[in-house]
């Protein structure tokens, strides 16, 4: 965590000389600084993130830096149209109605992750409004895709971030679903695939992350202050995950470790992992149809044994009719009284 933070012996005062920072902008430079080091621990980002959730900036305004020529501090975003700087703006508005709504009802908003050359932007927006709307409980839920290199390292800033600000930390954890995209835009422009180079590789960082967010789980329990989502089909992963749990002294209703599968896909471990109390979500998909099918074909793709799945489901439910008929308990309701996997 340390290395993932700013160096703390690195002062404001030392920032200034280091730049030259001209007399008539020590009062701009000023006002950088405090921005930056929001939570006043002597910590700063780089940018002004905290700036971007509230409607009432301009980007281009939030995102200057000092000239390290002349001290002058000057934007870095030149680029956006008015047109485009209102777009952001009705984004977020939408954005903090949507929050407003799911705390109002006690309910979760999990923003999904994208594209890596995306992602950071997403990140750093979610993170705000997590500080912003998860001040009693975890609200707004990040999305952490373990099959890229940089995953664990992600993750572990933003705990660290949420500690030192003192909001509860929400991250739903999957595998990811753009690797050929990834893969194809790293050749292109010739950088490094940050991708990890093998499915064992995902599967490595997948439990490294799970398990590093678990200890902190422990670590802050009286307070509850991490809330994960597991989203995965996989079923070893999932055994992982209760496992895990049970190694960490962790119970289903301690209610800071959840569950998450598509609806219609994984059922013959949503049902066990539901009844035997732990918190299982279904995923529905909505939106217009020309929308909601690349979605769902992309998570088939990430799901390449889908059909095997399905075949096993199949075969599960076959099973389980004829026990029901052979032993007369064709309206049986299990009790959940067994190890869900």
């Amino acid at each position: 965590a340390d290395k993932a933070m700013a160096l703390s012996c690195i002062t404001p005062s030392t920032i200034g000389q280091k730049l030259n920072v001209s007399p008539a902008d020590q009062e701009t430079f000023k006002r950088w600084l405090e921005r930056m080091d929001y939570d006043r621990k002597g910590l700063m980002n780089i940018f002004s993130w905290s700036g971007l959730v509230d409607t009432n900036y301009f980007i281009s305004d939030l995102f200057k830096v000092p000239n390290l020529k002349t001290g002058r501090m000057e934007p870095i975003i030149s680029a956006l149209t008015e047109e485009e700087e209102e777009m952001f703006r009705n984004m977020m508005r939408r954005v903090h109605t949507i929050a407003k709504a799911a705390r109002a009802r006690d309910v979760r908003v999990m923003i999904d992750a994208e594209q890596s050359y995306f992602q950071p932007a997403i990140s750093r927006i979610t993170m705000e409004l997590m500080r912003k709307y998860n001040k009693e409980k975890a609200i707004v839920f990040n999305t952490y895709q373990c099959y890229l290199r940089a995953t664990y390292d992600h993750v572990v800033r933003d705990l660290e971030l949420a500690r030192r600000q003192g909001f509860f930390f929400g991250a739903k954890l999957v595998r990811g679903a753009y690797l050929e995209q990834e893969r194809l835009r790293a050749r292109t422009l010739g950088y490094e695939d940050p991708v990890n180079a093998t499915y064992e590789d995902t599967n490595t960082m997948y439990y490294r992350t799970l398990t590093e967010c678990l200890r902190q789980v422990v670590e802050g329990k009286e307070r509850r202050s991490i809330a994960i989502m597991v989203a995965s089909h996989n079923e070893d992963t999932i055994r992982f995950a209760v496992n895990k749990m049970q190694e960490l002294g962790i119970r289903p209703d301690d209610r800071v470790v959840c569950f998450g599968q598509l609806l219609g896909m994984c059922d013959q471990v949503s049902f066990p992992l539901g009844q035997a109390g732990y918190s299982v979500y279904k995923y529905v998909p909505y939106g217009p149809i020309d929308e909601v099918m690349p979605y769902l074909s992309r998570r088939a793709i990430e799901n390449n044994s889908l059909l095997q799945k399905l075949s096993k489901e199949l075969g599960l439910l076959r099973h389980e009719i004829t026990r029901r008929l052979l032993l007369g308990q064709i309206w049986y309701t299990p009790q959940g009284r067994y190890k869900p996997v």
